[in-house]
């Protein structure tokens, strides 16, 4: 195994997920029920270890196709689409309240 490869993938996750809406979803859930946060635990793990999985059998699949550059490439305009749609649909969002 790969132990360097190993750090990096859990550091640049696990920093992505700091904050992100997978966290604050968590956080809401066991802000709600405080009975069954090893249920709310579980159920957040096993969503991200399917997440990941499903995104390391694309990258893989996506390897056999592509180079890594323009994997890369590809991601990077999505992530711009995914940021421009996201600041537009707040504007529009916040005309139709006004």
């Amino acid at each position: 195994m790969d132990w360097q490869l190993l750090g990096i993938s859990f550091v640049t996750v696990f920093l992505a997920e700091l904050g992100d809406k997978s966290q604050l979803a968590a956080i809401a859930l066991s802000s709600d029920c405080r009975k069954s946060t090893k249920a709310i635990f579980l159920g957040s793990v096993t969503a991200l270890i399917l997440a990941s999985l499903i995104g390391v059998v694309l990258g893989e699949g996506t390897a056999q196709l592509l180079p890594t550059k323009w994997t890369k490439i590809i991601a990077a305009i999505g992530f711009a689409i995914l940021a421009v749609r996201l600041l537009w649909f707040r504007n529009d969002e916040e005309e139709t309240i006004q």
